[in-house]
């Protein structure tokens, strides 16, 4: 009597960001791509609602009910008058607090298996609504592919992917708050004029062909110059990466992984093997996408 759910990281492709708006977010034009580091999520029937969790870091996951998995399992649980009596286990593979949605990721692997297991017969877009209550990545990492989010990044447009990216993430020595990069982006920002965000035309061409020397020349973070301000030691794991052969290197998301991509599976492997003997960072992962979204197993 329990449903497992695996979900994947994702890499932002693009991440451009508007000004602060009064509600303190920012808008956004944030093309996911999912890749294949998955979370699995488990959930079945309890006495009360508690969360466990293992894997690398995971004595960063926070267990109350401040975690996405429970607040999801909350959230559906009130939608249908009914008691969130249930056991979340989380198996982490995403790295935690590293700019890949892991925690996202498990808020809608949880959000799915419980009205699995529920069987509440929830549409698709009500899941939608709630995984946008619970944060802004969450509704990606329920549909996985490729997307482009608007808004807070939750209002998502499917993209076409016409081929397999390879990508190398270094994971970095300690964490970066997102509302801390955030905030340095508007302190870095104070006194300019900042575009409205949209999507590149050319990045959204070459996902949709598959072309991964055109997807490198367009690739680009808008938080990086303020993730790099809070955490410089980055400029020198992008080197390295850079270095070894990727084709392109940024922060994703708001960091503090770094992200390579590479020509194809092997040039992937050599990035790996540089970055692992460099000392810029404290592990390094290699994955492809797209990969589906959160998927009942």
């Amino acid at each position: 009597m329990s449903v497992t759910v695996r979900v994947p990281a994702k890499v932002n492709v693009q991440l451009a960001v508007g000004a602060a708006r009064p509600d303190g977010f920012h808008d956004l034009a944030n093309v996911f791509l999912a890749v294949g580091l998955y979370d699995e999520v488990t959930v079945g029937p309890a006495a009360e609602l508690r969360v466990t969790c293992e894997g690398p870091d995971a004595d960063q996951v926070p267990l109350d009910r401040t975690n996405l998995a429970a607040r999801a399992a909350i959230a559906l649980a009130a939608r249908r008058g009914i008691e969130p009596a249930v056991h979340i286990h989380i198996a982490k593979d995403i790295p935690v607090a590293g700019g890949m949605a892991g925690g996202s990721a498990d808020g809608a692997g949880a959000l799915l298996a419980c009205d699995t297991l529920w069987g509440t017969g929830a549409s698709r877009a009500e899941l939608l609504a709630i995984c946008a209550e619970l944060g802004s990545d969450v509704p990606f990492s329920l549909v996985g592919g490729a997307a482009l989010g608007v808004g807070r990044g939750e209002r998502l447009t499917a993209l076409e992917a016409g081929g397999t990216f390879h990508w190398v993430f270094a994971m970095a020595e300690r964490g970066l708050s997102t509302p801390a990069v955030f905030r340095e982006f508007d302190r870095l920002a104070e006194g300019r004029e900042i575009p409205e965000p949209v999507a590149s035309a050319e990045l959204v061409q070459a996902l949709a062909k598959g072309d991964v020397e055109a997807l490198a020349a367009a690739v680009s973070n808008d938080l990086q110059p303020a993730a790099l301000s809070l955490f410089p030691e980055l400029a020198d794991t992008l080197e390295a990466g850079r270095g070894a052969g990727a084709l392109a290197a940024l922060v994703s998301g708001s960091g503090p992984t770094t992200a390579f991509l590479a020509r194809d599976a092997e040039a992937a492997e050599k990035v790996a093997q540089v970055l692992r003997a460099s000392g810029t960072c404290r592990a390094v992962r290699v994955a492809a996408g797209p990969v589906a979204g959160a998927t009942v197993l």
